[in-house]
């Protein structure tokens, strides 16, 4: 008898109830196991519902940050409106996954990493609701994760409140020497295998490589900026 592949297991714990999905927050649960999909898939799913409306374009978004398997896509599908009609509350999901993710080395950073993909989803279909806005702003209160975190990944997310500074998370005076230091710093935590080795499934390694071109690309504006502004002090030479 083949090994049922994590969406079969999924579909088992959510097609037997309440009680079996209480079963499977285990107190040793790892991060890529039931537990943790359930409660993002359930996260993402009714944060997809916030608005009123589930689209297309944010149920591409959930496949394309699990990187489901052709074979396993029906499954999928099934969890996901599975979880979207699920009546327990989303307060209840944030709290049941920042426990388990406490549970781990990297647990700030990993809920950081989990809030990162749910902004993806909300803004997948171009717009950010206000109650998708109250929906994250909550849930980064529930994850322990204080509102600098929320500022930067909506700076991050929703192109009418982009800021470069807040995105790379330095501020306007930072110095280019300053400025350097900090993407270093980011692009050595950021590293797909460092990622790995801390415990971010798999599934989500897409979101950390488009965390690190957002993080360059911010990057890059500011030493534009701030070398405009060097040359404007300094003059022209000759």
């Amino acid at each position: 008898m083949s090994t049922p592949s994590l969406w079969q297991r999924i579909l088992t714990y959510l097609e037997n109830g309440t009680a079996a999905v209480r079963q499977a927050f285990a107190p040793r649960a790892p991060t890529d196991s039931v537990a943790f999909s359930i409660a993002f898939i359930a996260l993402a799913a009714k944060l997809a519902k916030a608005d009123g409306t589930v689209t297309r374009d944010e149920v591409t978004m959930f496949r394309r940050i699990f990187d489901i398997p052709p074979e396993e896509e029906a499954n999928a599908a099934r969890v996901f409106n599975l979880c979207r009609q699920e009546t327990t509350g989303y307060e209840a999901y944030a709290r049941q996954l920042s426990n388990v993710l406490k549970r781990t080395p990297k647990g700030d950073t990993l809920r950081e990493d989990v809030l990162d993909g749910l902004f993806h989803i909300a803004v997948a279909d171009g717009e950010y609701h206000p109650a998708e806005d109250a929906f994250l702003h909550r849930v980064t209160g529930v994850f322990g994760l204080n509102e600098t975190v929320f500022l930067r990944l909506r700076a991050r997310h929703v192109p009418a409140l982009r800021d470069p500074f807040s995105i790379v998370g330095v501020p306007p005076d930072v110095s280019l020497e300053d400025l350097r230091a900090v993407r270093k710093r980011f692009v050595r935590e950021n590293h797909p295998d460092r990622l790995i080795a801390k415990g971010l499934p798999i599934e989500m390694i897409e979101l950390a490589n488009a965390r690190l071109v957002s993080f360059n690309e911010a990057y890059e504006e500011i030493v534009k900026m701030k070398s405009g502004s060097q040359e404007q002090i300094e003059g022209p030479e000759g």
